[in-house]
């Protein structure tokens, strides 16, 4: 468990709790619904200090002088401070997330075989890639460009034409962003696109997404490579 401050600026004045750094960060993305991170029932106006918000302020700001509730709105709405232990394990595990998704999407175009995920962890050093807090799937082109030149690396895809009807292109089209190749809004407002898919359990997941939020009314139709 590591602890952390969460705080806001609201009505010109600085509030600050303590929380458990992992809880209130799922909190605040959504992955979890229960409110579990407060550490101490208190609100701040600077916790180091150890001073505490006046009831008047709090009433202020927020409306209420509950401690759980306005803690719920600190966290979704300010910051959380993270620790440098908590970036480097995140980054350690966003590493170990790209290496085993090219040792189980790409091949050595010479073989036609896989890349060991040593290999493929030492091609990731030598050409310094820099691991972004972004999607493992909306960096991986970019790595596998940069690694290619120490790693001979082949991004094994299908690719894949999709019309969306056009009820539905605001939600699908976060979910084919990182994959299209051409885009053509029909005059009905369907979104047709062609999209480079990764082989293996990415696609599925690819489909997976995008007929959870189509409803599976979205058309799709591989498209052969000749």
């Amino acid at each position: 468990m590591t602890q952390t401050t969460a705080r806001i600026k609201k009505a010109g004045k600085h509030f600050e709790i303590i929380v458990d750094l992992e809880k209130a960060l799922k909190f605040k993305k959504g992955e979890s619904s229960v409110a579990d991170f407060l550490e101490i029932d208190v609100i701040y106006s600077d916790s180091k200090k150890g001073f505490k918000a006046p009831e008047k302020d709090l009433k202020e700001a927020f409306g209420i002088t509950d401690a759980n509730a306005i803690a719920e709105k600190i966290v979704k709405g300010g910051e959380i401070l993270s620790t440098q232990d908590y970036r480097d394990e995140e980054k350690e595990k966003k590493l170990k997330q790209i290496v085993d998704y090219i040792a189980s999407n790409t091949t050595d175009p010479q073989t036609g075989n896989p890349h060991t995920a040593e290999r493929i962890k030492s091609a990731l050093e030598q050409a310094q890639v820099i691991i972004k807090n972004v999607s493992v799937e909306a960096q991986i082109p970019e790595i596998v460009e940069k690694i290619n030149s120490i790693l001979p690396i082949k991004l094994e895809t299908k690719k894949i034409k999709i019309v969306i009807p056009a009820a539905y292109t605001g939600k699908a089209y976060g979910i084919i962003a990182n994959f299209k190749d051409k885009e053509n809004w029909l005059d009905n407002g369907d979104l047709e696109i062609i999209a480079s898919v990764p082989s293996g359990d990415q696609l599925f997941s690819f489909y997976d997404k995008l007929n959870s939020v189509t409803h599976g009314s979205a058309v799709t139709e591989e498209i052969k490579e000749k």
